[in-house]
């Protein structure tokens, strides 16, 4: 699955993208990763993941309509793909699999 690699930042837009569903654009994945994070993100790097994941076809994309509040330009809405769904059940797989290795000892 080599050719179908994500970095963890990658990951989080793509899980982001998937959770927003027909919502997402870029502030908005912003805005909630920020949330979820809780740190500021900036919004090139979201732009520049987006872009990468679409080129890869974990992603698809579409432009909303033009409205006033935006000075006449559209949103670019994002979806997950098939594949993008089939790589994010992949990654989780194997965190969770790595994850039930560690032993059960106590940590405390």
């Amino acid at each position: 699955m080599k050719d179908h690699s994500l970095g963890e930042f990658e990951e989080l837009v793509l899980l982001m993208v998937a959770a927003l569903h027909d919502e997402a654009y870029g502030v908005s994945i912003l805005e909630n990763l920020e949330e979820e994070l809780d740190k500021k993100l900036n919004i090139s790097a979201v732009h520049v993941a987006l872009k990468r994941m679409e080129d890869k076809g974990f992603l698809k994309s579409r432009f909303g309509g033009i409205t006033e509040d935006r000075g006449g330009r559209r949103k670019k809405y994002y979806v997950v793909t098939a594949l993008g769904k089939k790589v994010l059940d992949a990654q989780y797989e194997l965190r969770n699999s790595i994850y039930r290795r560690i032993p059960k000892i106590s940590f405390g």
